[in-house]
Parts: C-alpha cells; structure tokens; sequence
C-alpha cells in the first residue's frame, strides 16, 4: 500500500474579497504523478505553495508524513548570486566523485547540452550574478533534481526551456521514483509524465485519474452529464477532444473510458480545421506570392546564422518552425518582417524578399508591447478595431472577441495596468487579430497562457484563412495548429520535417552523438578510416536540390488534401471517385519515392 506523504485537509485560502480555495482537501501519496491545471489567478500556484508549507492556509491544516525529503521548485529561484554554478549545483563534490555519478552527468547533458555546460563563458565556475532569469532557472532545476527526494513539487518547470530540454526532462521525471506535483501548461509535457490531474476552478479541485487527454475527455463528459457550465467552453472542450482522438488517439495514456463513449461526445463535432477551404479562401486574400526567399544570408550583428537559403512561403501555409537556442528563428521571422514593412526595400545581408503586394503581417514578439496603464481592456482593443472579421463568415465586435479571449464583461473595464503578464499576453494578440492580418508571425505565443487561454486561441485560429509561422517550444501547440514543421539545426539551413518534432528530436540526438567525441582506443586498436567528405560543390548541389525536393512535396501535400475534398464531394458519383483515387494513388506513391530521395540529400546537404 502506498505511503501518504502529504495531507490538505479544509484548506481555504482567501485574498481581498475573493476566495482562491475554499474548503480543499487533497492528499498526495508516493508514486503519484500529479498535473495541476487551472485558469491563470484561480489558485495552482497558491495550492502547491501551501502544499509545500510555503505559505499558510486560512483555514484548513498541511500536514507532512515524518521524515519527508520536499524538492521545491518556484517561480523565483533562491540561488546565491554570488556563488558559481558549480558551488549550487554539485558542492563540495571533487570532480572524479561528480563526474562518476551518472544521475550528475545525465542533469547536467540534459539542461545545459554537456558536462562542460557550453552555454556559459566559465562553464561550472561561472558566477551566477550576471546569469538570465532563464538561465538561473535552469540552475536551480538542476540542483533540485541531482539530489534526492521523496516529493518533487514544480511550478511551470518547462518555462525557459527548448524543445528538446522539454523532452529530455519528461523521461527524466518518469524515470524518478518521486512523486511529483506539477504546475505546467505544456500539455504535450502533463500527457507525458502525469497520471493524475487537478483542475483548480472557482475555488474548488476536482480530482481526474490520467493524463492531459484522459483528463479532456473526463471533464468535457461531466460537463456534458451535470449541464452547468457555458456552451462555448463545452464546445471548445469538445472540438479539442475531437482534435485527441482523430489527430492522435494513440495520446489517451489508458484505456479507462469507453471508446464508444468518446466517440459519440464528439459524433457532431466537424476537424478543427477544414484545410481545403481555408487555402481557397487565402489564395482569395493573399494572392500568389507571400514571402518568396532567394539565396539569403541571414545575421545577427556579426553572427550569420543562416546561408543560401531558397524557400517559399505560400497562402495559406502553416508552419511551426522549431530549433536549438540561437540559431535563428526569431532573427528569420525579424528579416521577413522587415523586407515587409518596407516592401522589400530593406533586404537581409545577402539574398534577395520577395513580399506579396497584399501581404497584411501581424507579428507578436517575445516582448509584450507597452499600453497606456489608464486604458480600460475594451478601449484598448477598440483602438485597433471595433469590429473585425475572421474568415469563413465568421465576424465579432471588439467585445465579443474580448469575451472569448476570457475577459468576461467586467473584467473589460479592468485597467490595463491592472493586468498581470498572462492577461497583457492575451491582450497583446487580441489586439493583433482585431487588425485583420492576412499573415501572422506567432514568437512563442504560449508564454504566460493558461490552458484554458490556450484552446481559445487554439479555435480562433482553426478558422483564421492566412499565412502562419509560429515559434514555439509547446509540442501540442504546434501539433495543433500548424500543418508542416521547420527546423533549424545549427547548420546555417532550413530543413522540413515530414515527421515533424519527433524527427527533428531524432535528428538533433544524432548529431549530437556525432558530435560527442569517442573514447580514446587503446594503443593496439587498428585505426578507422577516414569518413568520406563531400565536397563543398557537391553539398551546396545537395541543398539547392532538397530545398527543390520540399517545394514539390508541399504542393503534393495540397494536392493531396484538394483531392480528398474531392472525393468527399463526389461520394455518389462512382466513375469520379475511382478516377479521383486512382489519381491519389499515383500521387502518394509519387511522394513515396520524394520522401526517400529528400532522407538521402539530408544526409549529404
């Protein structure tokens, strides 16, 4: 039987006039892997920290099991700023002693790239005063998961990490023998590593067993039986269910509930997005050309950080583009969205952008935009817009669109000083979208966003006819919203990826294993031959050939897509349909054959 380590027994937590948590009981119990979700101010935070013994209830008692070994990481890190990195993270261990633990090494190569931590000029002996906020947190989720615990308690732990950090980490925390409770709204991440989920709203935690997708299900359905809440929010619910068990069934961790069940919450819901008509729609307002790259060179100050780079960026494409820490995602979207603000009079180092006569760009950077403090939410959005259009018939007033971004009707005449970070987050792409842009450049627009925030933006931009390249490290985003992904490895190119992130992960640990150097042999070992080189003549004819490889597979994909639509449109007509498939056929196995040619001039490009 399972030990209990904590106890909340009628906790209640009260500040000003509003109740976070009233009358909550929990208990938390080893092996436990629990995944706190909620709307941003509704009490994840507070809960864990009370959990922690951080912070009293008002009422209601935490108790601890005897002995309990607590790991504790918060959003604002407790390191000695005066200390180095070695000091905090391994002590007073000598270097043969830390360098021999393999839990040590594997923390150290999995947050910072190596033992000799790359990213920072001193390695273990840099000082951690002048370190990021980002790279401080890092530290200290270092230091917390070296030693050993009987409880893990973590608040946004996936903050400030990439891709592949995020990824590692999930194998790391399923691997632990702690229990663990943990804050995030990376729902790749909660899918990943929890089995358990607790949903704080208006109060209350309502307690659901399995992942992220077991939890979506569970909650969409007793929101169905009890009839309480809102339309809009079971029917976001649902539609993000329909997208779990059609996209990607495999993501529902166990098989607790009815598949019959499943499928019939979601019989009448249609795909969260209906490709074919949303291309016709953008060719409409975008015309041919959108952003058309030729040979450039792409720097930041005096680093180049992409080369030779030919791709296209049509209407109506999607794109998720994802990469290792300053290889150049923002810097890319920052040059296109130069050339368009100046319609192409203004040009990367080398190269040339072609900007589309009616490209209309929107693009949210990392960096919230400043407001006037003294605005109230409703004039800041009335600003841009009072009404605006998003596609597909679908039109909003500035107070309808605030209402689905979660400003209920009062909280429209809430100050925008008022706000906190996420709420500025949600109100800096609402202002976006209400200035009806035909191309939007998203630079990690997750930040700060609760679930709950998430799935709304998730459905706008279901139905949003344009062109889309969003940078960011949530998997489920990207999945969700985008139709192809990009990556950028480090090596001055752009590579599409057929597969998408589980490829570019793929890609990324065989370089570095290539980039690992090997044991030294012993004296008697006969020595390897030389690698075979490619020239540089021939690598450059590799890459100008891939980069023609995966326009052609793009337009295949659309092909592919039109003749599904196709196919559907003309069930009735037998004749068609069989000329239809019969041109389906050709063309996947066409794509077969491009698939295979593009893996072997990866290898060379």
């Amino acid at each position: 039987m399972a030990v209990n380590l904590v106890n909340v027994e009628q906790v209640s937590k009260v500040y000003g006039t509003r109740a976070l948590l009233d009358g909550v009981s929990l208990g938390v119990s080893e092996g436990d892997r629990i995944g706190v979700v909620g709307r941003n101010g509704d009490g994840k935070t507070t809960l864990i920290r009370m959990l922690a013994k951080l912070e009293d209830a008002d009422t209601g008692r935490v108790t601890h099991n005897g002995g309990l070994r607590l790991g504790v990481l918060t959003q604002h890190d407790s390191l000695d700023p005066a200390k180095t990195i070695r000091q905090e993270v391994i002590g007073d261990l000598a270097d043969h002693e830390w360098a021999g633990s393999a839990k040590i090494r594997d923390v150290l190569t999995g947050l910072f790239g190596g033992l000799a931590l790359p990213g920072f000029e001193h390695g273990l002996d840099t000082v951690i005063a002048p370190l990021s906020g980002g790279e401080r947190r890092r530290i200290a989720l270092a230091k917390l998961l070296i030693d050993e615990q009987d409880l893990i308690v973590l608040d946004e732990p996936t903050n400030h990490l990439d891709v592949e950090g995020i990824s590692w980490l999930a194998g790391h925390l399923r691997t632990r023998r702690s229990a663990l409770v943990c804050v995030t709204h990376d729902r790749w991440f909660l899918d990943q590593v929890c089995t358990r989920m607790w949903d704080v709203q208006r109060g209350t935690v309502h307690e659901y067993e399995g992942g992220y997708s077991d939890y979506v299900f569970a909650r969409a359905e007793r929101e169905r039986i009890a009839a309480t809440e809102e339309s809009k929010r079971q029917n976001l619910m649902r539609k993000e269910l329909a997208w779990l068990r059609r996209g990607a069934p495999a993501r529902t961790s166990k098989p607790r509930y009815r598949i019959e069940a499943a499928n019939e919450l979601i019989a009448d819901v249609p795909p969260p997005r209906d490709t074919s008509e949303l291309m016709k729609f953008a060719n409409a307002r975008l015309g041919k050309t959108v952003f058309d790259l030729e040979d450039v060179t792409v720097q930041a100050g005096p680093k180049t950080l992409l080369t030779h780079l030919t791709w296209q960026l049509g209407p109506g494409d999607r794109v998720g583009l994802v990469g290792v820490n300053g290889a150049g995602k923002t810097s890319l979207l920052k040059a296109l969205a130069e050339a368009s603000r100046s319609q192409g009079d203004v040009q990367p180092a080398a190269g040339k952008v072609v900007v589309g006569k009616t490209v209309k760009l929107a693009y949210l950077s990392q960096e919230v935009a400043e407001l006037n403090p003294n605005l109230r939410v409703l004039e800041a959005v009335q600003q841009v817009r009072d009404r605006v259009d998003l596609g597909k018939g679908r039109e909003m007033t500035a107070g309808q669109l605030c209402e689905q971004f979660g400003f209920a009707k009062e909280k429209q005449w809430t100050p925008v000083g008022d706000l906190s970070g996420g709420e500025r987050r949600r109100l800096q792409i609402l202002r976006l979208l209400m200035d009806e842009p035909n191309v939007l450049f998203l630079d990690e627009p997750t930040n700060d966003l609760d679930i709950e925030t998430l799935t709304q933006l998730e459905d706008l931009l279901d139905g949003w006819p344009g062109s889309m390249i969003v940078i960011s490290h949530d998997r489920f985003f990207i999945e969700r919203t985008t139709d192809k992904v990009m990556a950028l490895l480090g090596d001055h190119a752009l590579r599409m990826l057929p597969r998408g992130i589980d490829e570019y992960i793929e890609r990324r640990q065989r370089m570095e294993e290539a980039a690992t150097p090997a044991s030294a042999a012993g004296s008697s070992a006969p020595k390897a031959a030389p690698a075979e080189t490619v020239s540089p003549q021939a690598a450059r004819a590799a890459k100008k050939e891939l980069q023609k490889v995966e326009r052609q597979l793009d337009k295949m994909s659309t092909r592919e897509t039109a003749l599904h639509a196709q196919i559907a449109d003309n069930a009735t007509d037998f004749e068609k349909v069989a000329t239809l498939d019969a041109e389906l056929r050709e063309l996947v196995a066409e794509r077969d054959v491009l698939e295979m040619r593009w893996l072997e001039l990866a290898e060379d490009a």
